[in-house]
C-alpha cells in the first residue's frame, strides 16, 4: 500500500486578483475626491470680504448701542443732579422760614402766656373731672366683675352637688344590685344543699328497709 499524496498545490492571490479583473466599487474614488470642484482664488477673495463687512456692521451697530446708552446715561445723571439741588435749595428756603417765624413765635408768646394761664386752669379742671368720671366707671366695672364672678362661682357649686348627688345615687343602685345577687347565690345554695340531704336521707332508708327482713 503506498502513501497518499496531501500535497497542495500553491495559488498567488495576486496574481488571482489580477485575473478576476478590476473590482467595480459602490462609493467615490480617490481620484473622484481629487478632481472634485475647488474655488477659484477669485471666489476665495470674495467669500473673505463679505466676512469682513458682515464683522464690520456688526460694530457700527455696537458702537451706536453703546452712544444711546451713554446718552441715557447722561440725562439721568442730569435729572439725578438738578434733584438734588432743588431739594438742597428747598431746605435752605424751610430753615429760613423756620428762623423767621422763631422771630416772631418770640413777640407772640408774651401775649399768649396771659391767655395761656387761664386757658390751662380750664383744662386742668375738665381733666379732674375726666379723672372722675374715670374712676367711677372703674369701679362700676369692678363691681359688676364680681357680681358676674360670683354667679359663674355658684353655678359651679351647683353643678358640682348635682354631679356628687348622680354619683351617690349610681353607687346605691349599684350596692343594691350587688345584694341582691348575693341574696339570689345564698339561696340557690341553700335548695341545692336542701336536696342534696334529702336524697341522701332517702337513700339510708332504703338501706334500712333492704336490710329488716334479713334480719331473724
Amino acid at each position: 500500500m503506498g502513501k497518499r499524496d496531501n500535497r497542495v498545490a500553491y495559488m498567488n492571490p495576486i496574481a488571482m486578483a489580477r485575473s478576476r479583473g478590476p473590482i467595480q466599487s459602490s462609493g467615490p474614488t480617490i481620484q473622484d475626491y481629487l478632481n472634485r470642484p475647488r474655488p477659484t482664488w477669485e471666489e476665495v477673495k470674495e467669500q473673505l470680504e463679505k466676512k469682513k463687512k458682515g464683522s464690520k456692521a456688526l460694530a457700527e451697530f455696537e458702537e451706536k448701542m453703546n452712544e444711546n446708552w451713554k446718552k441715557e446715561l447722561e440725562k439721568h445723571r442730569e435729572k439725578l443732579l438738578s434733584g438734588s439741588e432743588s431739594s438742597s435749595k428747598k431746605r435752605q428756603r424751610k430753615k429760613k422760614e423756620k428762623k423767621k417765624s422763631g422771630r416772631y413765635s418770640s413777640s407772640s408768646s408774651s401775649s399768649s402766656d396771659s391767655s395761656s394761664s387761664s386757658s390751662g386752669s380750664e383744662d386742668e379742671d375738665k381733666k379732674q373731672g375726666k379723672r372722675k368720671k374715670k374712676k367711677k366707671n372703674r369701679s362700676h366695672k369692678s363691681s359688676e366683675s364680681s357680681i358676674s364672678e360670683t354667679e359663674s362661682d355658684s353655678k359651679d357649686s351647683l353643678k358640682k352637688k348635682k354631679k356628687s348627688k348622680d354619683a351617690t345615687e349610681k353607687e346605691k343602685v349599684r350596692a343594691k344590685k350587688k345584694k341582691s345577687s348575693e341574696e339570689r347565690e345564698k339561696t340557690t345554695e341553700k335548695t341545692k344543699k336542701k336536696k342534696k340531704h334529702k336524697k341522701h336521707s332517702k337513700k339510708k332508708k332504703k338501706k334500712a328497709a333492704s336490710s329488716s327482713p334479713d334480719s331473724p
